[in-house]
């Protein structure tokens, strides 16, 4: 099933997981005219789409289907054909954790570029060493000695966000809902929690060794050692590789939010999207729309130090909306454009940084992740 011209060389890709399948838009560098395609696995709901720029250009999709599972599916032609895994990814550690559910699908090194990660629900994660063909289990997050203290959130207790250092291959970052973000220095065998600074409003001890709700975990690749979230309780960056966090909430309307995203060209440029929760509801589950009705993305230019409003083309009036964890990204294009998904189906982008914005698409499914590449 699809509609619109295929994607060519030296097209903006933005994809889309919804739902009720993958959708793929794309565009020339002047992103005036775009094009869709899809969607793709129908009927399942598609938690993560992204597309892989190492070789020749890849798709990756991450469903979840009613009938047929979990799965994790790759294209090699751009959604006409799919492959999938000879081995899924199993728990093989434990007989005491079952997957329930994959929620994130992340590329490895450009230097290993059949080298694929991926994260699930309840918080295991997987690594595949043969363009997704087969997938093992990196035991060490299953079996992680504080495991006992971690809490499922809104959406289980799901690994989120895989972040890869660009300078190191070992290196990589996790956000876990609800238990911290986690690091290791040697390939996955040991995992090391790093929430100091970040608060957990919700629990006994406001800073614990975990517990914490990250909510999204980001980083500019040419900033490796400079981390951020958006954290259930708060905005936070780390400027050595997550050992400590600085709180730079200060400036939004509100301490929650589910996206973030980086800058395409400036690692010092952040946007969130703070939403609502209903007064005194620590676990943020009543209301989750923007705050006071605004779609209002935040903009810092300056790493956290200052944020300011984008509105330009925006509803700022009973806009009852809500983006999903995934649900914001950035491009590669100078200037650089940025992309928001709702859970009601609207598809908003700017092409100026944020500075004014328009509607690419409305009436989708529910969006659940939107990402960008580019045709090389």
């Amino acid at each position: 099933m699809a509609s619109g011209l295929p994607p060519k060389q030296g097209d903006i890709l933005v994809l889309v997981g919804t739902r009720k399948g993958a959708f793929v838009f794309s565009a020339g560098p002047s992103r005036d005219n775009w094009e869709m395609t899809g969607p793709y696995w129908p009927g399942s709901d598609v938690f993560h789409a992204v597309y892989d720029a190492r070789g020749d250009g890849r798709l990756w999709v991450v469903r979840n289907d009613p009938v047929f599972g979990s799965e994790i599916h790759r294209s090699d032609d751009l959604g006409v054909t799919w492959e999938n895994a000879r081995q899924g990814p199993q728990v093989t550690s434990t007989e005491e954790v079952k997957l329930n559910s994959l929620w994130h699908v992340t590329l490895g090194a450009d230097d290993e570029p059949d080298v694929v990660y991926a994260g699930a629900e309840p918080a295991t994660l997987f690594k595949s060493e043969d363009a997704g063909g087969s997938w093992h289990e990196i035991a060490g997050i299953t079996s992680h000695p504080t495991r006992e203290r971690w809490e499922g959130g809104f959406g289980g207790m799901c690994l989120h966000s895989i972040v890869q250092d660009p300078t190191s291959a070992d290196r990589m970052w996790v956000g876990i809902s609800a238990a911290g973000v986690f690091g290791t220095d040697d390939g996955g065998m040991s995992w090391q929690p790093l929430n100091k600074g970040v608060r957990a409003d919700f629990m006994p001890e406001t800073y614990p060794e975990v517990g914490q709700c990250p909510h999204k975990v980001v980083m500019h690749p040419a900033k490796p050692q400079t981390l951020y979230q958006q954290n259930h309780c708060g905005v936070f960056r780390s400027d050595d590789g997550g050992r400590e966090w600085l709180d730079i909430s200060e400036g939004l309307p509100s301490r929650f939010g589910l996206p973030m995203a980086i800058h395409g060209q400036d690692p010092d440029t952040v946007y969130v999207l703070p939403e609502d929760k209903a007064v005194g509801d620590q676990l943020g589950g009543g209301m989750r729309f923007v705050t006071d009705a605004k779609f209002r993305p935040f903009r810092s230019s300056d790493s956290g130090r200052n944020w300011e409003p984008l509105t330009m083309g925006l509803p700022q009036k009973n806009a009852y909306l809500h983006a999903m964890r995934d649900g914001m990204a950035t491009d590669a294009i100078d200037p650089c454009g940025v992309y928001i998904g709702t859970s009601t189906g609207q598809l908003f982008f700017s092409k100026d940084e944020g500075d004014s914005w328009e509607l690419l698409a409305d009436y989708l499914p529910p969006i659940n992740s939107v990402e960008t590449g580019t045709i090389g």
